[in-house]
Order: structure tokens, then sequence, then C-alpha cells
């Protein structure tokens, strides 16, 4: 029997590849807006970034999400992202 493929995304804040559920998805919309997508369905370009804290310090002090979108991230995302990885 043939075993299932895994999906392996890239964290934009270590860049290491994770199995894709491992990862929280933030999403830039086809209308521009920038969210959290918490059931990895949203139509759009995704950025992934692990569960890990030091993971998202390093991504919003280089702003990887802004270069990612090729547009400002607002801060609600960002602390919409931060509340999400201290809850777990």
């Amino acid at each position: 029997m043939q075993q299932k493929k895994i999906p392996m995304r890239k964290c934009v804040g270590c860049n290491r590849s994770k199995p894709k559920k491992e990862l929280l998805r933030i999403v830039k919309s086809p209308d521009g807006e920038i969210s959290v997508d918490t059931t990895g369905k949203k139509s759009g370009r995704g950025a992934y970034i692990c569960t890990d804290p030091e993971c998202f310090e390093k991504m919003r002090k280089s702003k990887r999400l802004d270069k990612t979108f090729e547009a400002p991230v607002p801060d609600l995302v960002y602390e919409e992202i931060e509340r999400m990885l201290k809850d777990g």
C-alpha cells in the first residue's frame, strides 16, 4: 500500500520545512486583505509560520510577511498571530 504524502511548507520565520498541519497560515486574499487562515482553505496567497514564538519575533522584526505579500501587514494581524501562538 502506498503511503500518503505529507504536504510540507516553509516557515517564513526560520525558513525550515515542516508538515503543513504544524504551521499557522496567513493569507492575502485576491482583494488584498491580509488575515490569519485558521481553516487553511481561504483563497489567496498563503504564507506559513511555525508555532515557535522566536520565529514570530524574527518574522515580525525583519518584516518578512510584508516582503512575501508585497504589501504592509496591519499590526492587528501580527497581534492575532501572537495571540494564537500563546493560546496554542
